[in-house]
């Protein structure tokens, strides 16, 4: 039996910066999970991950990661997801420092 298909948004990394991205709804490549489409049709996840992942002269290594909806905006559901949004762990600096 099939796994039901939960939220997900697609996510990758931009190629200039390396910086972890998100999709829009616009197609636009933002960097703060919160605002991007959350996508609960696995029919549109699967045509919004080919576009996106045509974009190679954007980003690098799309892929589709599991998110819940909260009051918040969406959150991620693997630990994985959530360590890649704050950045780099071996100093305390840039996005770990801006979120004190």
């Amino acid at each position: 039996m099939p796994r039901k298909f939960t939220p997900k948004v697609v996510t990758a990394n931009a190629l200039l910066e390396g910086d972890v991205v998100y999709l829009a709804e616009d197609d636009s490549w933002i960097r703060d999970l919160k605002r991007a489409e959350v996508i609960t049709d696995e029919a549109v996840a699967q045509i919004r991950l080919i576009d996106a992942s045509s974009r190679q002269s954007e980003v690098v290594g799309v892929y589709l990661a599991d998110v819940v909806e909260t009051e918040h905006g969406p959150e991620p559901t693997h630990f994985r997801e959530d360590f890649r949004r704050t950045g780099p762990s071996n100093h305390f600096h840039g996005k770990q420092a801006a979120e004190v």
